[in-house]
């Protein structure tokens, strides 16, 4: 079995460097795979929220730390090498401890729903950036977070199809009724509680939760503003700008 040391190590080094790995490691376990991340997040710092999603087996939830170094002010910008991931989801933050590890009766005493963008890359490259084990390891390849608009006087009921948009003025990927993935955002967000327990630090105040892609993955490549809606909520946005080639050579 790899060294848990040695590929957080690794995965490190490319966070802090910018720079993409191609390891050749065997298949990694779920609990060597949560290892990894804990050994990571500690090293890059503290955690602005976490992302769940459902495993292609059925089995226990894809979830991973976001690094409050990643997160993004909404109308904000993010330097972008060649192209990043932009995907729209339903997030909710945590205003109060929750008195157990499930979601509660009234979830809106505890949560505000907000609408969020997640920017989605890789520390990967090659064959590597395709395995699942290693995505997984690798954050779920999540390289950001930008927050827009709670909810305002949000009831507690859940979130299921929602119409949406997504898109800069040149790429419209979403324009239309979306679902959130397994149909309920709630369920997601309570498949989170079930399983994080204290992994990274467990859910804080303050931290959000996002449920899942109402567009898929789509790429941006810089030069470009993308702009997500979801209806209720209103819009959030990010300014994906190219790195300047003379600071490159500084």
């Amino acid at each position: 079995m790899p060294n848990t040391t040695d590929i957080a190590q690794a995965l490190i080094d490319a966070h802090e460097n910018g720079t993409r790995i191609t390891p050749d490691w065997d298949v990694l376990p779920r609990a060597q795979v949560l290892a990894i991340q804990s050994r990571v997040s500690a090293v890059l710092g503290p955690v602005t929220g976490f992302k769940v999603g459902h495993a292609a087996d059925g089995g226990p939830p894809i979830i991973a730390p976001i690094q409050s170094r990643y997160r993004v002010a909404g109308g904000g910008t993010r330097i972008v090498a060649d192209r990043l991931g932009v995907e729209l989801e339903i997030g909710f933050t945590l205003t109060q401890p929750l008195p157990a590890a499930t979601l509660p009766l009234r979830p809106q005493d505890y949560f505000v729903p907000c609408i969020a963008l997640e920017l989605v890359d890789t520390r990967l490259t090659g064959d590597a950036a395709t395995r699942a084990d290693l995505k997984f390891a690798d954050f779920q390849i999540n390289a950001g977070l930008v927050l827009g608009p709670a909810l305002p006087a949000w009831d507690g009921s859940d979130f299921g199809t929602q119409d949406a948009r997504l898109g800069t003025e040149a790429q419209v990927t979403l324009d239309g009724p979306a679902t959130v993935p397994g149909g309920s955002a709630l369920a997601n967000l309570a498949l989170l509680l079930a399983h994080l327990g204290d992994h990274c630090g467990g859910l804080q105040v303050g931290q959000t939760v996002i449920t899942g892609s109402l567009c898929g993955l789509p790429w941006f490549t810089p030069d470009a503003i993308v702009t997500g809606w979801i209806a209720g909520f209103g819009e959030v946005s990010i300014n994906l700008q190219a790195a300047d080639p003379a600071s490159e050579t500084d």
